[in-house]
């Protein structure tokens, strides 16, 4: 009984380890300030690479955008109703 329990707990600190490990090497993937130098620095290649995206979608599917336009509509909608029934 006792070596199963403290076998338990030996696997528990195993798993503890592994996932502060994997936790570290997912914030050099998902790290905010990272991302925020890039943009600072290549704020004009990122706008336009955004512009010529834009335009490809209108180009060649237009109702894809026309999607994307109402998703938000109904989302802003959404939003401003919350607010609403907060007050």
């Amino acid at each position: 009984m006792n070596e199963e329990i403290n076998k338990l707990k030996l696997e528990i600190e195993e798993l503890k380890n592994k996932n502060n490990e994997l936790e570290e090497k997912l914030k050099s993937y998902t790290n905010p300030e990272r991302n925020k130098k890039y943009y600072e620095k290549n704020s004009n290649i990122v706008k336009e690479k955004a512009k010529n995206y834009m335009e490809k979608i209108k180009e060649t599917n237009p109702e894809k955008l026309k999607e994307w336009r109402h998703n938000a509509y109904l989302n802003r909608k959404a939003k401003l109703k919350a607010q609403q029934d907060n007050k």
